[in-house]
């Protein structure tokens, strides 16, 4: 019971702490802060190639975003439970 008490604490500290320590500034991404590194050191760089797909909107960026990374937890976590039941399987016919 303890151990369920702690680990609750903790994911409910995981999810409200990032709302205390932003400071009031924004949300930027790590893009637009090398764009502005490069922008400050090289003014005359031009990128190699341009996207050939630009979101209507940043919500729309952020949802293609967002589903990436889940499509790419759900297979992680697809082959880590397929392993882990062969594992168990074939411990099981032992």
């Amino acid at each position: 019971m303890k151990k369920t008490v702690l680990l609750l604490s903790l994911v409910i500290a995981l999810v409200v702490f990032p709302f205390f320590i932003n400071h009031g500034g924004d949300y930027a991404g790590a893009d637009g802060i090398a764009e502005a590194a490069i922008q400050q050191l090289a003014p005359d760089y031009k990128p190699w190639f341009s996207s050939f797909f630009e979101p209507a909107s940043s919500e729309i960026e952020s949802l293609l975003f967002t589903l990436q990374g889940s499509i790419g937890s759900a297979v992680i976590f697809y082959i880590l439970g397929y392993y882990r039941g062969k594992r168990a399987a074939h411990a099981n016919h032992r």
